[in-house]
């Protein structure tokens, strides 16, 4: 126990030195980052609590325990035990802790580093969960917002230089291709299958081309991952526990076919445009297939939860206590944390191959290579 808080306690150091020596005052009321930003679009995987601030239903939030019980110690809104991809893709660029954009203590400098403004249940269509997450048109208006605060008090050469350094990192689509088997989609039942996924990808590509047109050039992304294999998809078919849920799995492979094409006419369209694709759906299907590979005792099986799996969405008593949910002893040896969230070790593991992985697992560069790319 005491090792555990001696450990949180330098983590909080170690971001209080992160924050204090990523900025240089240039007067009073502006100060400006040194490092590339890191702007974070997308979903429950890279949430850090910007559905604490919004209404919205209990399945989408994680502000209670034991969401964050390994690193923070408190819930925090990440949909984990602990820490979520983004926080490690700052950690290793040298960046304090990426806050969620809704945190109502964010102040100008905040944002010269790198905000997230990824939503739980988020989609690239404004009809998946809508009014229930914050779609990614909407992520864009926000982060519009961001812009013309900073114009306000850096103004537009500076604000200019932060946008063109960062890296706006992307994984969403997954709510997309989810939301049409738990409720009425007109979208879906109105289009073909193809046309549907050109939908999802059509809006993801329409908000990348106005970041960058804004000033973006270096973007990262993650295809969509293998969902219809975790622990709540298993349980769909009670009649066959632990099948993975097929209809999701067509569109899932549909978009990551379709996806690489797209950022390729992307490169040769947008001068300067450059960008690093994640394989997420490789990597996380290696580690629910074969989790002793990768240090995890269990891969299918969620830590926090009830029922088959623990594949029920019961954690933290957001069912309500009547329900109850059961918690592993060791989050360590879980690949999922609940029915469909990884724990902070597989972020982890996630992380550095989005980090600083070869071109077979993400390319044609990797984020290590986006940040340390300098435009002139």
């Amino acid at each position: 126990m005491e090792s555990s808080r001696l450990v949180s306690i330098i983590f909080f150091v170690y971001t209080v030195i992160l924050s204090i020596g990523s900025i240089n005052c240039k007067n009073k009321n502006n100060l400006v980052t040194n490092q590339a930003a890191l702007f974070v679009f997308g979903d429950s995987l890279f949430d850090a609590g910007n559905n604490n601030y919004i209404d919205t239903v209990s399945s989408f939030r994680s502000n209670m325990w034991p969401y964050g019980q390994t690193t923070f110690k408190v819930p925090t809104g990440r949909l984990s035990d602990g820490r979520l991809i983004p926080d490690f893709i700052a950690e290793n660029a040298w960046l304090p802790l990426i806050p969620p954009n809704l945190q109502p203590s964010n102040g100008n400098n905040q944002f010269t580093y790198g905000v997230s403004f990824a939503s739980a249940g988020a989609g690239a269509l404004v009809d998946s969960f809508g009014g229930m997450a914050i779609n990614l048109g909407t992520q864009l208006n926000n982060f519009k917002d961001v812009e013309k605060r900073l114009r306000s008090e850096l103004g537009d050469a500076d604000t200019k230089r932060v946008f063109s350094r960062a890296v706006y990192l992307f994984h969403i689509g997954a709510n997309d291709y989810f939301y049409p088997f738990s409720a009425n989609s007109s979208t879906f039942q109105s289009n073909s299958k193809e046309k549907f996924v050109d939908f999802v990808i059509g809006n993801t590509t329409s908000v990348v081309k106005t970041l960058y047109k804004m000033g973006g050039r270096k973007f990262g992304f993650l295809n969509v991952g293998p969902y219809e294999c975790a622990p709540s998809s298993l349980i769909r078919d009670r009649t066959k526990i632990g099948s993975c849920f097929k209809p999701a799995t067509e569109l899932i492979d549909m978009h990551n076919k379709k996806f690489p094409d797209v950022l390729r006419r992307l490169q040769r369209e947008l001068s300067g445009f450059r960008y690093a694709l994640h394989d997420y759906h490789s990597s996380l299907s290696e580690r629910i297939n074969n989790p002793s590979k990768y240090g995890f005792k269990e891969g299918k099986r969620a830590c926090c939860g009830s029922g088959p799996l623990r594949g029920i969405n019961t954690c933290g008593n957001r069912r309500g206590p009547s329900q109850g949910y059961e918690l592993c002893e060791n989050v360590t040896d879980y690949l999922f944390f609940d029915s469909s969230h990884l724990t902070e070790k597989a972020h982890r593991q996630i992380a550095e191959l989005i980090w600083g992985g070869s071109p077979y697992v993400t390319g044609p560069y990797n984020l290590k290579a986006l940040f340390e790319f300098r435009l002139t």
